[in-house]
């Protein structure tokens, strides 16, 4: 094992995290450092989508890739058993495991790769993907090998699942603050039409919701073009709406 290029690795990685994280880049990051720090043939990488579908994000070469999509489209193969338990794979030599994946076994062979080892991406029950390591000769993978490719994984596994969580918090972050603009406008646009009106801010609003919902409006998308003068509500200005009983005319003495 070259303990530099270990190093490397590992600064690499982190780089390309702290960097913009892009995603992609990150990934065939992983898989072209996998292949030539543990010593294999190639490596791919499957990662299950928002509705848990797997998908062939990365892969050292086109030879990898092309196999990796072979397994997803014939629905065999150890990368997949190694995402669907959750455990390392490993298929020291596929000829003997023709009985097992007939199919992957045989396009292994004619993509050149004879050897596989599957490495879960997982953080305690949560399984995002595999990264799988492909080999030209058969033989039992190196121990210390192997462990290595499972810390990349691991590091792989917390970037994403943390880059999600991010992603996840600023969406709900917008949508707060989404929310509070909408309702200071809608407030703006209550206190608005109240006053158009001479009436209170509770029945100014029953207007510009029953208004909205009658013209398949956003109530938010109306309040903020009668603010702007855009929309007059022609409709609820030229006449004003009866007063709730009790209610005294704006600008006239309270009765005693």
């Amino acid at each position: 094992m070259d303990g530099q290029l270990l190093s490397e690795t590992f600064v690499e990685l982190t780089d390309t995290m702290v960097a913009g994280f892009d995603v992609i880049d990150f990934l065939h990051v992983l898989t072209r450092r996998s292949a030539q720090l543990l010593d294999v043939s190639a490596a791919g990488l499957l990662l299950a989508g928002p509705r848990g579908e797997l998908r062939v994000v990365a892969a050292s070469s086109e030879a990898a890739r092309l196999l990796e999509l072979f397994q997803l489209q014939s629905d065999q193969g150890p990368c997949l058993d190694c995402f669907r338990s959750g455990q390392p794979v490993t298929a020291a030599d596929l000829s003997a495991q023709a009985g097992r994946w007939p199919r992957f076994a045989a396009a292994a062979r004619d993509a050149g790769f004879t050897a596989v080892q599957a490495l879960p991406m997982r953080l305690r029950e949560q399984v995002i993907g595999a990264l799988n390591l492909f080999r030209a000769a058969p033989g039992p993978f190196d121990p210390a090998a192997v462990r290595i490719g499972q810390a990349l994984a691991d590091v792989a596994t917390i970037s994403l699942l943390h880059e999600r969580s991010m992603r996840h918090s600023d969406t709900l972050n917008e949508q707060l603050q989404t929310a509070l603009n909408s309702r200071v406008i809608i407030e703006q646009a209550k206190g608005k039409l109240a006053e158009r009106l001479g009436t209170d801010t509770n029945q100014a609003f029953n207007l510009l919701r029953d208004f909205a919902r009658t013209r398949n409006l956003r109530l938010s998308d109306l309040a903020r073009d009668f603010v702007d003068g855009t929309e007059t509500l022609t409709s609820l200005t030229a006449s004003k709406p009866p007063r709730p009983p009790g209610q005294p005319r704006p600008g006239s003495r309270p009765t005693r």
